[in-house]
């Protein structure tokens, strides 16, 4: 028992042994205990420790284990997230501002169309008096729209992605001209149907009128058919009319407005002092008794004819009751469309009013824009047609916003394969080829590499531009001894003054030309030599000068350039003693 309490006493013990163990051999209650003495009792309370720390590295020990399940938990989480497919984003539908009267919804007409397949399109409809605007360089243009719907008005802002335009920018007649809500538009960058540009130029009637003749001049009048026109920038050139009557179009209106049959000069007189109070352009044209009026119009591809004959006897056809038909669609009249919506850009919409007379003739007398009223059966579905379009437009604009490359994208240049660089390149030897300078000549100062560069043996030319001689058809005998008497005799031949001025220009060190220079033409005399020399491509000075290159080339191996110029100036001054010799 005594080893008991000492091994109870010892906390090393007691951590390895296990719990419930300690906690029988502790228990007052047990038959093997004895009475503890007050030393054991002293000790006892230091007994739970050593359990403590075991409970404490038991906890530590758990609080790893759970930690690596938790991380391992998390990261069997991250990769099923990664795996599973991620939830759509809801993409921002498209706003389409459509310039219109309330008079027809456009809302049902865009309804269940999607931009690409993919983007839904939210219509906002406005007329021009209801709309202000403020555009930006970078911001593109945020438009205010104050609308009555229902008797309450209601204001919004927003950006539109694209504009419908179905009204006139642009009337005298009623005294609105907002033209600086296109430029605004036009600043913003929003893309339209029709064009911005052609929507402003279509402002002006005589402008679009002065197209029209372009068309005349270019087609002619047998397919083109033009009214004769007469424009007045003032009323102080309307002093009188060629024939009469006449019809006088004052300024800038639509639908029938500011137009007036004149009959005689009196009442053309009348007419001009009315222009010069409106304080605007006018023109006349030509009356024509019309049979009925013909209207082309061309929506995309989409092609109508309609025939529109008067029932109240006016002489405007739109003005009272009239009787409209559609009639059909023939090769001349799908020309006078094509042709028209050329102008200004291109135009998507557009119609060509006619006018055929009572002779059988037809006279064409204006263009509308996409502002044109529909007219006829199927005016539901122009709508519908009108819609397909601008979505077509729409479309086309995303899928090329989104194949655009970056304009910050930095430029690579294109690296020329090495076959086509060596195709271009001039040769290295037509650069270097050293050239013969006149005798006597200063020297040339080059910028090309010296004759004594490691650079491979090229061709050379003769003066005369006949066939090049390579180094390599002389005779091994010559490459071995440029300066061996057998070749400096014929090179030079006996007479010492031909000698002497081969002498004064030997010391010389050839230098290839410039670059483009055209090869110097030799004297008659030199020809002469030629002739009588035996080798019949080379004059003396360019035989030297091939020698003392020879003689050089043989040398690029050496160490010393020095030592290889004073051993081929020896050599020739031996054969040159030998020459004189004889």
């Amino acid at each position: 028992m005594n080893f008991l309490r000492r091994r109870l006493s010892d906390s090393s013990f007691v951590a390895n042994l296990p719990n419930g163990y300690m906690m029988d051999l502790q228990c007052p209650n047990n038959s093997m205990s004895s009475p503890v003495s007050p030393a054991t009792e002293r000790k006892h309370p230091q007994l739970p420790q050593p359990s403590h720390s075991s409970s404490t590295g038991t906890s530590i020990f758990s609080s790893i284990s759970s930690a690596m399940k938790q991380t391992t938990q998390a990261a069997a989480g991250l990769i099923d997230h990664s795996v599973s497919p991620t939830p759509p984003v809801a993409q921002k539908p498209k706003i389409l501002l459509v310039i219109d009267d309330s008079h027809t919804d456009w809302a049902k007409y865009f309804q269940g169309k999607k931009v690409n397949g993919e983007l839904d399109i939210r219509v906002e409809q406005a007329e021009f008096s209801e709309l202000n605007l403020a555009a930006y360089v970078t911001g593109g243009c945020m438009v205010d729209m104050q609308v009555m719907r229902n008797g309450t008005k209601v204001a919004r802002s927003f950006k539109p992605d694209f504009v419908l335009i179905r009204q006139h920018a642009y009337s005298m007649a009623l005294g609105e001209d907002f033209r600086s809500l296109i430029i605004g538009l036009q600043y913003g960058g929003i893309h339209t149907v029709n064009s911005l540009c052609s929507i402003y130029n279509f402002c002006s009637k005589p402008w679009v009128f002065s197209q029209l003749i372009k068309i005349f001049n270019l087609l002619g009048p047998e397919k083109f058919p033009l009214v004769e026109q007469t424009f007045f920038p003032s009323h102080k050139q309307m002093l009188t009319a060629p024939n009469f009557p006449v019809v006088i179009k004052l300024g800038h209106a639509h639908a029938g407005m500011g137009k007036v049959k004149v009959e005689n000069q009196h009442d053309f007189r009348d007419m001009a002092s009315i222009v010069a109070m409106a304080k605007t352009y006018a023109t006349t044209e030509p009356f024509i008794d019309s049979k009925y009026d013909i209207r082309i119009q061309k929506i995309g591809s989409n092609y109508k004819a309609y025939m529109r004959t008067s029932i109240s006897g006016n002489w405007k056809a739109n003005t009272g009751s009239a009787m409209l038909e559609q009639i059909a669609m023939t090769e001349r009249y799908r020309l006078w469309a094509d042709t028209c919506a050329e102008m200004f850009g291109g135009l998507d919409i557009c119609a060509v009013k006619a006018v055929h007379s009572k002779d059988g003739k037809d006279y064409i007398i204006e263009v509308m824009d996409s502002s044109m009223p529909l007219i006829g059966e199927h005016v539901e579905e122009d709508r519908q047609l009108i819609a397909d379009l601008v979505v077509s437009k729409m479309t086309q604009l995303v899928i090329t916003a989104g194949s655009m490359p970056s304009p910050l994208r930095p430029w690579t240049p294109q690296v020329q394969p090495a076959s086509a660089r060596s195709q271009t390149r001039p040769q290295l030897g037509q650069l270097s080829q050293p050239r013969p300078t006149p005798q006597g000549g200063p020297r040339q100062p080059q910028g090309s590499q010296p004759p004594w560069t490691n650079a491979p043996p090229q061709q050379r030319l003769s003066p005369q531009g006949q066939q090049p001689q390579s180094p390599q058809s002389t005779s091994p005998q010559q490459q071995r001894s440029p300066g061996s008497p057998q070749q400096v005799q014929s090179a030079i031949g006996s007479s010492p003054v031909q000698a002497s001025k081969a002498g004064v220009f030997l010391p010389q060190q050839p230098r290839p030309p410039a670059q483009g220079r055209a090869p110097r033409q030799p004297s008659p005399t030199e020809t002469s030599m030629q002739q009588a020399t035996p080798h019949p491509h080379l004059n003396k000075s360019q035989s030297l000068t091939n020698a003392f290159s020879l003689s050089e080339s043989s040398q690029r191996g050496n160490a010393n350039e020095d030592e290889a110029k004073a051993e081929t100036i020896r050599n020739l001054r031996k054969s040159f003693a030998s020459l004189f010799s004889d």
